[in-house]
Formats: structure tokens, sequence, C-alpha cells
């Protein structure tokens, strides 16, 4: 008997999202959450011992993007006892998934089908982190998902998650109900090509077609199906997110990236961000979502413990640079010690302090904040231990609100 649930026969005949296993030849598509880095970083202290059992679930792994790169950077990192278990409901899915982790060789993916709802039967807990991007808002019961998900958490485990954002998928579910009303009941390939065929003709004044953020439904069908066919999904704002993760006695580590969630990013204006600044910090995070309006996604990273687990700025952490290498990036600031960046189409500048680029300049990822320190006064004795570290936490914040710098411990 087949599967009544709309989303499996969606997914076992459009993948998502498309994937070609032979290009992993060519480059392994890292994202966040899940990257191991951020891990460390913002779930465990800074700290992470390769030499120690480390146990991850992928629940609702699709077409295998998370966890490839997360086996990945564990084979990377020498992590002999670490498993990842990918669990999706799709077995097409799951089959390029295979495909993906044949091709690179990982033996430390374990694969199973399955739902979110079966995995206390499937794969039992404890994990050490959980990855759930794209899943819980397709979930007849989100907060039940969440639930199990949290339930199988070790108690000093984390977990990543990735939930559709409100104000950036405007037009999305006004024209999946026209689409449902159009040709509902049709096979899903003539569902397709009618979607196509509505999509060339929209009127300029649709909210679908003026949104700028949402792109990928044009160039495969598996995410058009995703986008406009999809058989159940819901869109969250930051408070309906903030809700959700306390019936789940989870509590937020932090959005990415953060400074997209602070209100101060989109003003240049001293009074509305003096007023901005004095709010709580959860309404802080609301505004932002409401000033940016293009949010159509909300990818972070959430725990048991509420207590700060973030690493510490101190002499024996090792700063860690996410997507530029030190000399490229010191380069590029040394200009006018200004930072600029593109978050979801909002062009932001944020200005550093004159010891930046030589900070930045000499991470490589193995010398502690100490080392660079006692190189950069080897080359400037003017420059006083106090100096440093302010100038450091203020690129910090910046660097770190981008999710461009890290910490970790040795």
């Amino acid at each position: 008997m087949s599967d009544p649930d709309p989303l499996v026969a969606q997914y076992e005949a459009y993948p998502y999202p498309a994937r070609d296993p032979a290009e992993e030849r060519q480059r392994l598509i890292q994202g966040s959450p899940s990257d191991l880095r951020e891990i460390v970083h913002y779930l465990r202290g800074g700290r992470f011992d390769p030499a120690a059992p480390f146990r991850a679930l992928i629940a609702g792994g699709g077409t295998g993007d998370a966890a490839i790169m997360l086996a990945q950077q564990l084979a990377e990192a020498g992590a002999g006892r670490a498993e990842v278990v990918y669990l999706d409901l799709s077995a097409s899915s799951r089959a390029v998934a295979e495909a993906r982790a044949r091709v690179r060789g990982l033996a430390n993916l374990r694969f199973l089908t399955g739902r979110i709802e079966e995995l206390g039967a499937l794969a039992p807990g404890p994990y050490d982190y959980i990855d759930c991007c794209g899943v819980l808002h397709h979930l007849a019961d989100p907060p039940a998902g969440l639930r199990t998900l949290r339930a199988a958490l070790a108690p000093d485990g984390g977990i990543g998650l990735m939930l559709y954002g409100h104000f950036g998928r405007s037009g999305v579910y006004e024209m999946q109900a026209l689409l449902r009303d159009l040709a509902g009941g049709a096979p899903l390939a003539e569902q397709v090509a009618l979607a196509r065929r509505l999509l060339q003709r929209l009127p300029e004044t649709n909210r679908l077609r003026r949104n700028p953020f949402l792109a990928d439904h044009r160039q495969s069908d598996a995410a058009l199906v995703d986008l406009l066919l999809n058989g159940r999904d819901r869109a969250y704002s930051v408070g309906e997110i903030l809700a959700l993760l306390e019936t789940a006695d989870l509590h937020l580590v932090s959005f990415l990236p953060a400074l997209a969630y602070t209100p101060e990013c989109y003003l240049a204006d001293p009074e509305l961000e003096r007023r901005f600044a004095a709010l709580a910090p959860e309404a802080r995070l609301q505004a932002a979502e409401s000033l940016a309006g293009n949010m159509k996604t909300h990818a972070f990273y959430a725990r048991p413990d509420p207590a700060p687990s973030e690493a510490l700025v101190a002499e024996g952490a090792v700063p860690l640079l996410t997507k530029h290498g030190g000399p490229e990036l010191a380069r590029a600031l040394q200009q006018d010690f200004v930072i600029k960046a593109t978050l979801g189409g909002f062009q932001i500048r944020r200005r550093l302090p004159r010891l930046a680029p030589a900070i930045v300049g000499r991470i490589d990822g193995r010398r502690s904040l100490a080392a660079i320190r006692r190189d950069l006064q080897e080359a400037n004795p003017a420059v006083t231990e106090e100096r440093f570290q302010q100038e450091f936490r203020e690129t910090y914040a910046v660097l770190r609100g981008l999710n461009l710098l890290l910490l970790r411990r040795p």
C-alpha cells in the first residue's frame, strides 16, 4: 500500500535539493548550521576532542548536504570514533546522499529511511548534536517533532535548526493555494508544468514575482516543487520560533548570522538606535526581523542549557576564520578599516578598529590570541596588552556577528 502522506510522493519524485553525486569530486557544499567549526564554537564552548566519541543525527537529511559536510569535516579532523546518522522519509533522497558519500569514501555515515516521529525505534539517542534543517515546518505537528529530537539529545548536546521565515516568503502561500485550486489532483509532473506556465505569466503586481529573495525555484523542478507544490509547510517569525523552542525546553544560543538579528544593522540614526538598544533581547530580535523584511529562512543553534555556551574571548582561545584567509581579509580591511557584507540583499558596512588588519592577518587557525598578541607586539612595541584585547573584542564582535570569525580551545 502506498504511503498517503503527500510529502513522501513529493520527495520520492523530486529529491531535494537537486544534487549530482559526481560533483563531490570538485566541491564540498558548506553552510549553516552544522558546520563542525560552528558546532564547536556555539554548542561546545570551543572544545572538541577528536579522540572522543561523537554522535550526530541528521534528522530529515534530504539529498545529504548537512550529512556529507559534517561527516567530511569529522573525517578530516581525525575523529575516528564519530558517527553521523542520516534519517529521511524519502528513499530516493537517501539514494542520492549515499551516492555522494560513496564518491567521497566516507565510512562514518549510517543511513536510515524513516520519519522523525519514529526516531526512538529507528535510531535512539543520545546524540551529541542533532541537525534538523528545513524539516520541522513540513511536519503535521512541529512541536511534537521538536520534542522528539530534544528527548534524543545528550544532556550537554545541542541542535542546529533551519525554519522558513515569514517575511521573506511573501507570495509563496497565495501561490500554493492557487496551484492547488488549479491542479491539486493532477499528477505531480503535470502540476510542475502548470506552475512553470503560470510563473511565466504572472502580472507585475504579483507578490511572488515582486519578491527578490526567492529564486531557486527558477533553476530546478525539485526546488519549484519544494516551494510551490509542497504537500505541507508553514513559515515562522522570530517570536514563533522562540515559542516553539520553549515547548521543547530548548534555549536559543544564536541566530546566524547574529548581526542580521540586531536592529542597529539596518539603521543609521543614533536616536532610533538608542531606542532599539533599550528593548528586551527577544524584542530586539523581532525588531530586526521586522526591519529587514527579507528573511526567507532562519538558521540557529539551540540547547537545553540556558547558560551561555559560546567560547569566551581569552588568551588561550584560538581564533579561526570561516570563509577567508587571514592575509586576504587583512588586505581588504587595510584600505579603510571597513568590512562590507550582504545580508539577504541588504548591504551593510561596519568599521573596525585600527589594529583589525594586523590581528586578522595573523589568524591561521593554529595560533592562540596570546601568540597573536606577542607577535603583533614584537612588530609594534607601542601596542599594549589592554589595547590589543579591546580592539580584538571589537573586531570579534563584528566578524563573529557575520559568522566569519569563531573561537576554539586547544
